[in-house]
């Protein structure tokens, strides 16, 4: 299997840190070489006080009857174990079995001495490791190896950043060998991690109790940490012989064909981009990954592979940004990237880079060809690489990449040039579905009645008609949002005389505080130019001021000294019929709900009270968590 090949993989799935930067940062990306380094890691874990704060106790599973009207659903469909080797090189050992097991509620300690456990278990979880790195464990694991492919297998076991610069330097090249340049043979062993991926998935399953998906992570490389990479999620175990990496498809275009032709029989697939705001404005520029224009046909090939978004994750929040024009300070949450200044530059967001974006062009590009292929529903999940799905409580963070994220003391001291202080724990996908099974839970994927939440477990209903009940927010008949409309992810068409109605239902997270409001996020084409409004249409514990429009500030606190928040304001449960004040049946639009909770306190400021320090002055003290759900489209009669 060629050396360089995996030099190309890790070129692809690793953080890459320049000599430039590794310079700087020095011994803050130095990572554990002994088991004495080891052991002083776990001594700092171990000092930590892990009763400094309030946390909810862990409970057990809950487990849902089948409901023909739906049950939510909550899981993480963007994990990393040991089978991910920038996972492997940052110190994970978990396998996927442990990270199953996590979801269903194990506690676990990760190496560097800290204990990773979920207040409450997940109901489904898809396991997404690097598929461009599949094979390379188990070619180490081979017996028979030459002296220069086992320094290569030895580098690998100890974690170790160095190693970046190395494989980064070597290139994706893939003429020198160290274990074998017969390409079937590589595939067989790529073939072969798959079929474990699998295996695990199967071993797991537990249907009406806990689902898994067959799923794996396809990852191009961008400079400077970009992310155009896919998450593939498989209905169900009848899945192609081989996961399509980036070493078989070179753009989206290629994954998408590749899979189609390779996906045969009952096999069923969808993709899932994440970290729109680390694409450098290639999320929804219409363009390839080498930069060739999306044709007619490729639109109409990304409709129908790609029904979802994952728009909320450790790197941060793809909603929407206040630099391109968008109106409500809602938009900076957990987003530290700025606008861009030209063409061509990195680490910054361009009006083609979030969600928000996505959807305008979506109803443009409608009136241009027909379709709209970015009628896309919003997910969260985490992207962890410590084998630990769904642990997205800010009590828990434990930061995501073992060793150069955790313990605490790690995480306090990271320099703004490694930038950990900018994470987040990630978000949830909550579906809705009948029962918890793999055809349920992926057929609400593909209808989009699906919701992203920033990791609290907020319950969260939108349903739009023209001709839903006056007092449904009254008897909060499903049945009848059903009847007379469509769930969030579905669309209609404007009728004569009446205007749009959304019924909206939130219910807080019984682990965490109450919710401050509802907002509805309403986007339209008016004269060629993308428009945009943000209604607040229901307000915990206070009303609606009559000059803005806006919810009063409910007054809610955090006990700074403990991180309690604060249960005396705010509400348990919104629910409200709101209809647009400014409808048009000639326009395109869409409509999309956020529910946005009383503060808390973030994970960096728990840190600062386990560590016994003040908090960081470069991180907010606070957050305020939300869920975002699915949009609804609107087109013109």
């Amino acid at each position: 299997m060629g050396w360089k090949k995996w030099a190309g993989v890790l070129f692809a799935i690793v953080v890459v840190v320049s000599a430039y930067r590794l310079a700087q940062i020095g011994s803050q990306l130095m990572l554990p070489q002994s088991e004495e380094d080891i052991a002083e890691v776990n001594a700092a874990a171990e000092a930590q006080n892990e009763e400094a704060f309030y946390r909810p106790e862990r409970k057990p599973a809950i487990i849902q009857k089948a409901n023909p009207l739906n049950n939510v659903f909550f899981g993480d469909l963007h994990i990393h174990t040991n089978a991910s080797v920038d996972a492997y090189l940052f110190g994970n050992r978990f396998d996927m079995d442990t990270a199953y097991q996590v979801a269903k509620g194990r506690s676990v300690v990760l190496r560097s001495g800290e204990r990773a456990e979920l207040t409450r278990p997940l109901d489904f979880a898809a396991l997404t490791d690097h598929a461009e790195g599949f094979g390379l464990r188990l070619a180490c694991l081979e017996t028979e190896k030459s002296e220069e492919a086992q320094e290569v297998c030895n580098k690998f076991d100890r974690a170790s950043l160095s190693i970046f610069l190395e494989l980064r330097n070597r290139g994706p090249r893939r003429d020198l060998t160290v274990f074998n340049n017969d390409s079937a043979i590589e595939r067989e062993y790529s073939a072969s991690t798959w079929q474990l991926v699998q295996a695990s998935a199967e071993r797991n399953y537990e249907p009406g109790k806990f689902t898994t998906f067959a799923g794996y992570e396809y990852s191009p490389v961008l400079p400077d940490r970009g992310k155009h990479h896919r998450n593939i999620i498989f209905r169900s175990l009848d899945t192609p012989k081989y996961a399509v990496s980036s070493f078989d498809a070179a753009s989206e275009i290629d994954l998408w064909k590749e899979l189609e032709s390779t996906c045969t029989k009952e096999c069923e697939f969808l993709t899932i981009p994440h970290n729109l705001n680390k694409t450098w404005g290639l999320a929804f520029s219409g363009k390839t990954i080498d930069g060739a224009a999306y044709t007619e046909d490729d639109w109409k090939l990304r409709e129908r592979s790609e029904p979802l978004v994952e728009m909320f994750q450790i790197k941060g929040n793809s909603e929407c940004s206040v630099a391109f024009g968008a109106g409500d300070e809602e938009c900076g949450y957990e987003q530290f990237f700025p606008e861009c200044e030209e063409e061509g530059q990195t680490s910054c967001i361009y009006p083609t880079s979030m969600m928000r974006d996505g959807l305008q062009i979506g109803l443009a590009l409608e009136d241009q060809i027909g379709i709209n292929p970015l009628k896309v529903g919003l997910i969260g999940s985490t992207d962890t690489h410590n084998s630990n799905p769904g642990d997205t409580e800010e009590w828990d963070y434990r930061g995501t990449t073992t060793f150069a994220s955790s313990p605490a003391k790690r995480r306090y001291k990271s320099s703004r040039l490694v930038g950990t202080q900018y994470n987040n724990p990630g978000g949830l996908a909550a579906l809705w579905a009948p029962e918890n099974t793999r055809e349920a839970l992926f057929d609400a994927m593909k209808r989009k009645e699906v919701y992203a939440t920033s990791g609290t477990r907020i319950k969260l209903r939108s349903f739009g008609g023209f001709n839903l009940p006056e007092d449904i927010a009254v008897t909060a008949d499903i049945a009848a949002a059903y009847t007379h409309g469509v769930p969030m992810g579905g669309s209609l068409v404007a009728g004569e005389g009446n205007s749009l109605s959304l019924f909206i239902w939130a219910v807080k997270d019984p682990d965490n505080a109450p919710l401050a409001k509802i907002q509805v996020i309403k986007g339209w084409i008016e004269d060629g130019q993308r428009q945009e409004v943000v209604y607040d249409v229901a307000c915990g514990g206070s009303g609606l001021d009559a000059v803005t429009g806006k919810c009063k500030a409910n007054g809610a606190t955090v006990n700074m000294t403990d991180c309690r928040w604060d249960n005396s304001v705010g509400a348990s449960e919104l629910m409200t019929l709101w209809t647009d004040p400014d409808f048009s049946a000639d326009e395109d639009a869409f409509y999309y709900v956020r529910a946005i909770q009383n503060p808390t306190c973030r994970w960096s400021t728990y840190d600062s009270l386990r560590l016994g320090k003040p908090p960081r002055d470069d991180a907010p003290l606070t957050s305020t968590e939300m869920a975002w759900g699915s949009p609804i489209w609107v087109n013109a009669q």
